[in-house]
This record gives structure tokens, C-alpha cells and sequence, in this order.
């Protein structure tokens, strides 16, 4: 019989040489989690940090990068120097694209709100939501390209392998419901981000922490239903069986997390088959419901149907949920190089109703209080055009605007800022792991105290660095 090379060492000497590390592994508590997740299950639900009004969280991800001096950064000075030749130290020039000359936002900014927060003409739906936002102004990242800035967004890191922040929040928090995913991701019917499931994955935790892919049409899954001429006593009993051959390999070697989170991703797809097809019928919504969402016009009824779906896995107590506007490549998401005037019209247009609807849903169902909202990209765009008369803009990870709403957030205010044309962040400069940290924060999660043993050391979503940003908070 074949043995691996860790099997041989274990075993040499009756294990003798290895009770030195076995006792000071336990001394420093490495032994603990994983018992924990082998008794009671990976995603059974855990206590927060310290108390926290944020229990959920949707990212609203608007792949391709949005220009924020054309939606939540308004820049006067652009209309001033419009046409004009770039001449500060910045570069961009992704694919070899030049600088090109200032260019100032085609579209009306108006304050909004008792706070008057400004906002573009670009969010007429969302902008009633004003008093509600926290713009943050000043991000910045550490990539200029899409598939890396997509998951140093989603993972803290820009190499692929790293468990997203759906997974941490799995990790640390688990889930309240027992029928249903704790991460649910949906993307764009015309292709997901270009990194694909690496931004959505678990990396190197268990694989039941990462995200379940779901379909906004038809089945929420695939092969979710039972095959034909199976009966659910069948099915049961097959399961059953399953499990305990299961559970008896894994008493056997408890280090085996990921048999750990199989038993139970095979226990959850039984229980979605009804669940999780109840969460994607939207038949019974009401006429009014379906208008406000735009779930009958052809722009809106995709973001507006993911929207909708959102609300109803929040109900059914979903932790963490991606939607993702724009999907393929250059103009079907928001990478406006060509035209950044057009391609905002569309996909603001898709998006901006349904989203105010979410908002509004959200507050008449009393959810609100308990769900944190984030929207935004990988990182921003240029203030220049690329080239003389031509309204594309370029990547620009120097500075960018997202914006949170909801539960413990301090809405209708603007944080930090960009240079006077918003090609810089300059005034309370906030890095992606800066985010991160204040996400985890409204989580109720300390991200210096929320770490997995891996590589020999503990890991963590912000890295070496992350500090909250403590203007967000309410």
C-alpha cells in the first residue's frame, strides 16, 4: 500500500516524534477551531466580535469601474479646464493608452437631501436616497487592471487564491439559516468579472465558505432538482448513508476540514431543493412590486429581478450577498474607454431603479436596520479623455468613490477627497484594506482579531495593514 511522505513521517517511530509538536500546537489553541467546526458544523452561527447593528451585507459590484467625476465626485474645476493637456506626475496608459486632455463630466451634479450631498444626474432614484449615503471619496488601490483589481476588492490581495470577504464573514460569523447558503453570489447574464470564481472563492478555507453561484432566470442552481424516478425516501436514505460514511472517516482524521464542509454542502443542497427555488419565484409579487423594481422593462428587469431576489434571501437570512452590474469585457461593463458618456447612460440606467427600490424594500420591511450596503468597482476612471474630442476614460486606481448605506453608517456625508480635478486622493486617503477593516467593523468583527492558520501563520482579509474609518460609523 502507497503512503505519502506525511503519512511515513507520522507514523515513524509509533509517532513519537511528533508529540513535541502536537503539545505545543494545542498549548496555542490550534486544535480548537477545528474541533469546533467538526462538532457542530463549518457554518453554524458564531458570535460577533462585540455587539453590532449590521447582521447582513449586499455589495452592490459594478464591474468595469465606474468614473467617480461623473457620479459621486463632482469636479467644478474640470469645466474650467476643459480640453486642456494633462501636465501633473500621474500616469495611466493601461494597453498603452495615453494621458490624453482633461475632460469635464457630461453629466449635472445637484446637492440631494437635507445633508445636500451631490450627486450625479446619472442616479436620479438613488439620489432620494441621499441623507442615507456615505460617499468615500478617497480610495485607492493598488492595480490598474481589472482581473487584480477585482480581487485585491473582493480578497484583499491581487493574486489569485485568497478567500473572499463573503468567505471571512461565513468564517466569522456563520450563518442563521439552515437552508440556505451564507454567501450568495449573482452576476451579469452577459459574463462575470474577468477573474471569474477566483473572486468568490474560499481560497484556502474550507470550501463551505464560498460563495454559491446563483442564476437570476429559470433554477437558482443547476441539477438542484431531483432526478426523475427517484423518490425522496430514496434520496433521504441515500443521503443518510452518505453522511455516516462520511462522519466515520472524518472522526477518523479531524484534520480533514474539507470532508468537514462537504457532509455539510451535501445536507444544504437537499434542503435548497425547496428553499432556495421558494427564494427565485417571484410570480406572487404584486404588480406595484414589480414596477417599482422594473422587473417588465427590458433595461432594468435583470438588475431589477437580482434585486428583488436580494431582499428575499435577506429575508430568509442570507449573510452576504454579490450582485454584479456589467459583465464580459470593455463596454459591457462599465469600462467606458470608448465612451464613457454612453456606457454610464446604460449601465446607471440598468441599475439605478432597482437599487433605490432594494433601498426602499429594505426600509419598509424593516430589514434596513440590520443590512449593510456597499457600491462600487475595482477602481475609478480618469478625469481626462483618451485623446482630443473623444469622451473615453481611462483606469484610475490614484482615487475613486463608493459609497455605504444602512445599518451602523453615519449617512448624507461625503469623506475625504480627490486633487482638484480627482485624479489624486489627497485628503483622508483610504486604502481597499481600510475598507475592509470598516466592513468587518459594521460586522461586528475586529479584522486584526479575525485570522485563519495557514502557510504557519495567522492570515487576515486586510493583511499587514487596514486601519476602520471611523467617519463612516454612526
Amino acid at each position: 500500500m502507497t503512503q505519502s511522505r506525511r503519512r511515513f513521517l507520522w507514523e515513524a517511530g509509533g509517532g513519537f516524534a511528533s508529540l513535541a509538536l502536537v503539545d505545543l500546537l494545542s498549548r496555542d489553541g490550534f486544535f480548537a477551531p477545528r474541533a469546533e467546526a467538526a462538532g457542530s458544523g463549518p457554518l453554524s452561527a458564531k458570535p460577533p466580535h462585540f455587539p453590532a447593528k449590521a447582521k447582513r451585507l449586499v455589495f452592490l459590484f459594478m464591474n468595469g469601474a465606474p468614473s467617480h467625476v461623473d457620479t459621486f465626485d463632482p469636479k467644478p474645476a474640470l469645466a474650467k479646464y476643459n480640453g486642456s493637456a494633462y501636465k501633473g506626475p500621474l500616469t495611466v496608459g493601461s494597453n498603452g493608452r495615453p494621458v490624453g486632455y482633461l475632460m469635464q463630466s457630461p453629466f449635472e451634479f445637484r446637492k440631494h437631501g437635507q445633508s445636500g450631498l451631490e450627486i450625479s444626474s446619472l442616479f436620479p432614484h438613488t439620489a432620494r436616497f441621499a441623507d442615507d449615503l456615505c460617499v468615500i471619496r478617497s480610495l485607492h488601490t493598488d492595480t490598474a487592471a481589472h482581473a487584480s483589481g477585482c480581487l485585491q476588492m473582493n480578497t484583499g490581495n491581487v493574486s489569485i487564491g485568497k478567500p473572499s470577504l463573503g468567505s471571512w464573514l461565513s468564517y466569522g460569523l456563520g450563518t442563521p439559516n439552515e437552508s440556505l447558503p451564507s454567501f450568495v453570489v449573482m452576476t451579469d447574464p452577459r459574463g462575470g468579472p474577468i477573474s471569474g470564481p477566483s473572486n468568490w472563492t474560499a481560497g484556502y478555507m474550507p470550501a463551505a465558505y464560498q460563495g454559491t453561484l446563483f442564476r437570476s432566470t429559470g433554477a437558482p442552481l443547476l441539477d438542484l432538482a431531483t432526478p426523475a424516478g427517484v423518490s425522496e425516501r430514496t434520496q433521504r436514505g441515500g443521503l443518510d448513508l452518505l453522511a455516516e460514511l462520511n462522519r466515520r472517516h472524518l472522526a477518523a482524521h479531524p484534520q480533514e476540514s474539507e470532508l468537514a464542509a462537504r457532509v455539510y454542502s451535501y445536507e444544504l443542497a437537499y434542503r435548497m431543493q425547496t428553499s432556495a427555488a421558494e427564494a427565485v419565484d417571484l410570480d406572487q409579487e404584486t404588480a406595484a412590486t414589480r414596477e417599482m423594481y422594473g422587473l417588465d422593462h427590458k433595461l432594468t428587469a435583470d438588475f431589477g429581478r437580482k434585486c428583488l431576489i436580494t431582499r428575499r434571501l435577506l429575508e430568509k437570512g442570507v449573510r452576504f450577498v454579490q450582485l454584479y452590474s456589467g459583465g464580459g469585457h470593455i463596454e459591457d461593463t462599465w469600462d467606458g474607454h470608448t465612451d464613457c458618456i454612453s456606457n454610464h447612460r446604460l449601465h446607471a440606467g440598468e441599475t439605478d431603479r432597482p437599487i433605490a427600490a432594494l433601498m426602499a424594500d429594505l426600509k419598509r420591511t424593516g430589514l434596513w436596520d440590520e443590512t449593510l450596503l456597499l457600491w462600487g468597482g475595482e477602481f475609478g476612471r480618469t478625469p481626462t479623455g483618451e485623446g482630443v474630442g473623444k469622451p473615453g476614460r481611462d483606469h484610475n486606481w490614484y482615487g475613486f468613490s463608493m459609497w455605504l448605506a444602512g445599518a451602523g453608517v453615519k449617512g448624507g456625508q461625503a469623506i475625504g477627497a480627490t486633487d482638484e480635478i480627482g485624479f489624486l486622493a489627497v485628503e483622508d486617503r483610504c486604502h481597499v484594506s481600510d475598507l475592509h477593516a470598516t466592513l468587518l467593523h459594521l460586522m461586528g468583527l475586529d479584522h486584526t482579531r479575525l485570522t485563519y492558520f495557514h502557510q504557519g501563520m495567522n492570515q487576515r482579509l486586510t493583511g499587514v495593514r487596514g486601519s476602520v474609518v471611523k467617519k463612516v460609523l454612526a
